[in-house]
């Protein structure tokens, strides 16, 4: 178990060439959600600091609550007790900032609406010029590899499309934060594969910080810097990982030892206290 204060420290590589600041900071925080049966400790004592242009990964067994603390950052849900830092600024400011773009387990694309009007639509929300829609349009469908499909509806794309799509969608009010809440779990092993790759390509292009929730060992290994591992309900902290692996991986990465090692700690770690049977 963690001490009191589990602070996330750089990750002294050489492909790192931007100063960090600190992007989330959080300290004893807990949530308790109120049900007829009697209170539900979702979390508990979460102490957790995030840099800037960090990748960030929460795994842990169902339930131990990733996508909880998610939304906590995020102000979807609200902490019964404790702080949160967004950037220096609180949650909600965070949010109403436009602060972070979150990128869901679903794409949720508007049926009605074809890519290009999809990701308008943050932008149209906070009322941006049709000029800026345009450039911010143009710039991440062709990030993200999907300039040619913009006029498109989301049942004519596959799955992993519709997700870039979302992932486009998110860049465009171009956040300092990018929050995904396991958005490649509903893919085949092929097209995550290829997501991963295509989501450290983006995040290199970008510099974001990004927050990733997931159930795959191997998923978090490739994409992070560092790994949170949580226990199950009442979701806390047992380890945070630092990666010894480059920032920029490629799949061939699976193949070296330092990957096995490291998914072998996050096993244990898992294991300790019960995580897993």
């Amino acid at each position: 178990m963690l001490a009191a204060q589990t602070e996330i420290e750089s990750a002294h590589t050489s492909d790192k060439t931007y100063p960090q600041r600190e992007m989330i900071s959080v300290e004893d925080l807990s949530l308790i959600f109120p049900s007829p049966d009697g209170e539900v400790n979702a979390l508990s004592n979460i102490n957790l600091n995030i840099k800037q242009g960090d990748f960030v990964s929460f795994i842990g067994p169902s339930g131990c609550g990733k996508t909880t603390l998610l939304r906590v950052i995020a102000d979807l849900e609200k902490a019964t007790s404790g702080g949160l830092k967004v950037n220096g600024t609180s949650a909600e400011d965070a949010r109403l900032n436009r602060l972070y773009g979150y990128v869901f387990q679903a794409p949720g694309l508007l049926p009605w609406r074809n890519i290009r009007d999809n990701c308008a639509l943050p932008m149209e929300i906070s009322a941006q010029s049709s000029e800026h829609q345009t450039k911010q349009i143009d710039k991440y469908l062709k990030m993200v590899g999907l300039q040619e499909f913009h006029n498109k509806f989301p049942w004519q794309l596959s799955g992993g499309m519709q997700q870039r799509a979302s992932i486009a969608r998110a860049l465009c009010l171009n956040p300092d934060l990018l929050l995904m809440d396991e958005p490649f779990g509903a893919l085949d092993e092929i097209t995550r594969d290829h997501m991963n790759i295509e989501l450290l390509r983006i995040w290199a292009e970008t510099q974001k910080t990004v927050i990733f929730v997931t159930h795959s060992i191997a998923e978090a290994v490739l994409l992070s810097t560092h790994i949170v591992v949580m226990s199950p309900r009442p979701g806390r902290i047992i380890k945070v990982i630092e990666s010894p692996l480059p920032r920029l991986k490629t799949l061939a990465v699976r193949d070296q030892e330092a990957f096995h090692t490291l998914a072998a700690e996050i096993r244990s770690a898992l294991a300790d206290e019960h995580a897993i049977d």
